[in-house]
Parts: C-alpha cells; structure tokens; sequence
C-alpha cells in the first residue's frame, strides 16, 4: 500500500546529486522516493538505486522510474511507469505480487486503463517545467484532479506544479500523495522544502 505524504521525485537533471537529494527527502520526511535518472546507464542506474534503497530502509519508500529491472536488482519497493514504458502486467512479472507499481495517467480513459496498477499518477495539475518538451495536456486544475480521484479506483499522487503554496487544496481535493520534482530538487533547502509541502 503507497503511505499518505509527498511523493518526492529525484530528478537526473538536478544541480545535486541524486544520492544528496534521496537523503534530503528522508530527512525531510517523505513518504515516498522515486528514483528518477533518464540519463543514466544501466549500471550507474543500478549503482544508485541500491545506495537510495539503503537510505530510504525503514524510513521511506523507495520507487524506480521506468526500470523494472533495476528496482528488482536493487531490492526496491517498485517501479513507476509511463504510459510509454513496459506494460503493467510486464513489470508485475518481473517484480512479482508484493511490488508497488505505480502508472501516469492524464486522462480519463488513461485512469480506466490502469488496471494492475497499485496507484496512478495524475497531472499535471498546473503548469510546469519540469518536462521540457513532453506531450503533456493542458493542467487540470483542482476540478480535473478532483474528477480524477473519483473516477479512480486506486490511490492517486498528483502531481504537475504543486509548491507549498497549492499544495493544500491539492490534499483537500483527495490527493493520496503530492509529487513534486521542481519545486524539490531545486529548492535551496531540499530537506525543509518536503516539510513544507505536505500542509
């Protein structure tokens, strides 16, 4: 079961290092981890995985974008998928039962669809910056997100340009997880900026 709480996202692209951003985030309380490096090689990749896993033990959970296998190599608690990467079926064959698998959703039809999954992403809710380039729809806004979480059948983390400032309405409208990439992985004090996320 995915625990309540901001759903922090490390970002490849960051100006910190991935390692000093997972430690932050625990520090700073975060419920979930997601391990988030599109740049890296398979054994890099791997390599930190297996350090962030060793950093989120017994504190956060710990969830690999994209990569299957690296989560089950690293011992992580799941995978997070994009509507573009492995199926869910297909990562849960390589994770087996008591994997956490999460998949992005931005639609309707793409929230019916998710079946298999643990929970689903939904956004963006506003603006963001964090996917330069990204066929993203326009941001739903707190009725999109609020329609999402009754139309789901699954726990839904929002995400897509929360800060500390919309953060509040976004848990209001039923949000099980707030993510966040820029706001964290760029914020001066990453440690402090978990707390002040989840209201």
């Amino acid at each position: 079961m995915l625990p309540r709480g901001v759903y922090a996202i490390v970002d490849g692209s960051a100006a910190r290092p991935p390692l000093e951003l997972v430690a932050a985030f625990v520090r700073g309380g975060a419920a979930v981890v997601q391990l988030r490096l599109k740049d890296a090689g398979a054994g890099e990749y791997l390599r930190v995985a297996r350090e962030a896993r060793k950093l989120c033990a017994g504190k956060a959970m710990l969830l690999i974008n994209d990569r299957p296998d690296v989560a089950r190599r690293a011992e992580a608690d799941g995978v997070h998928l994009g509507q573009g990467d492995l199926p869910v079926a297909a990562a849960r064959a390589i994770l087996g039962p008591k994997a956490i698998i999460g998949l992005s959703t931005h639609s309707e039809e793409e929230i019916d669809a998710a079946q298999g999954a643990d929970y689903i992403g939904f956004g963006p809710i506003f603006a963001t910056q964090s996917k330069p380039g990204a066929p993203l729809p326009p941001p739903h806004g707190i009725e999109g997100l609020r329609k999402a979480v009754r139309r789901s059948k699954l726990p839904v983390v929002a995400i897509g340009g929360i800060t500390a400032d919309n953060a509040r309405e976004v848990v209001a409208a039923g949000a099980h997880c707030i993510a966040a990439i820029a706001f964290l992985c760029h914020a001066a004090d990453p440690e402090n900026a978990v707390r002040a996320l989840w209201p």
